[in-house]
């Protein structure tokens, strides 16, 4: 039997990130060979892995990264089984790794990245899920936004357009980005425009209306409904809503006022938020 020095185990955990213990033990069992006992320690992750496959993970993080330019940004939701592995700094490492690998793609990543999923698995004896992800890719002058609130609960991506190439390094439109990324996470926009309800979702919101004042006058109906549908774009439409920091401008006010300061004009395209569990 070969000898298992200390320095092969070390170089073996630092491959492999699985405890000192579980590399001595198939280091042992592959004679001292490094690359079998790796061999071994991924075979006993995957059955590891599919062992607790079945179980419930309903903890974890959202997180993001951003490109050096603030052209490109991700968000993406990895699920684990306990909050205690949550807030372990190895895991959210693990996670920043796999948030800035989803600035590089626009498709589900959980099978490119199984590998270090079913590693990641095997090292903290937890399920592991990535659930999601999505990355922004800006095409015109402006910035995308990201923040993840406190907690890592809530994660926020917003592209901000303006036309003019040399807004974009403005410190308004800079500012203006991150306070839109905090009215999403606060305000919980479900739609970015009315244009994007779904028919079938005003129909039923209508229909609710119309039952809440029956027996009234048709025209009567017509305008108090109306006047609800309104009261639901500004609920649920990101531009309709009100600007959590300042209650009597929307946000479509808001963005008229610094395309004003700015001699130029800010529009959002999109914008995406993600709560764990969700």
């Amino acid at each position: 039997m070969a000898e298992i020095d200390a320095a092969t185990v070390k170089k073996l955990r630092d491959m492999t990130n699985v405890s000192m213990m579980e590399c001595k033990r198939a280091l042992v069992e592959a004679n001292g060979d490094i690359e079998k006992a790796n061999k071994i320690l991924r075979e006993r992750g995957i059955a590891v892995a599919t062992k607790k496959a079945s179980r419930t993970a309903n903890q974890g993080l959202i997180a993001s990264a951003t490109s050096a330019n603030g052209t490109i940004a991700s968000l993406i939701e990895v699920n684990c089984e306990t909050d205690f592995v949550a807030r372990n700094s190895k895991f959210q490492e693990f996670v920043a790794e796999l948030a800035a690998k989803a600035c590089n793609t626009d498709t589900p990543m959980a099978e490119a990245v199984k590998d270090q999923i079913v590693a990641k698995i095997a090292e903290i004896g937890e399920n592991v899920i990535l659930k999601r992800n999505i990355r922004y890719v800006g095409t015109k002058p402006g910035i995308v936004q990201a923040y993840i609130h406190q907690g890592a609960k809530v994660g926020v991506l917003v592209e901000l357009n303006c036309t003019k190439p040399e807004t974009s390094a403005s410190s308004v439109l800079i500012e203006l980005a991150k306070d839109l990324t905090l009215h999403v996470a606060a305000a919980m926009p479900r739609y970015l425009k009315p244009e994007e309800v779904p028919a079938d979702v005003l129909a039923s919101e209508k229909e609710i209306y119309a039952k809440q004042v029956e027996g009234k006058p048709a025209q009567i109906v017509e305008k108090i409904v109306e006047g609800k549908v309104r009261k639901f774009y500004e609920d649920v439409c990101f531009i309709n809503q009100m600007f959590v920091k300042e209650q009597k401008t929307s946000i479509t006010e808001l963005l008229a006022q610094k395309s004003k300061e700015l001699n130029d004009t800010l529009s959002i395209p999109r914008f995406a938020r993600f709560q764990l569990g969700e």
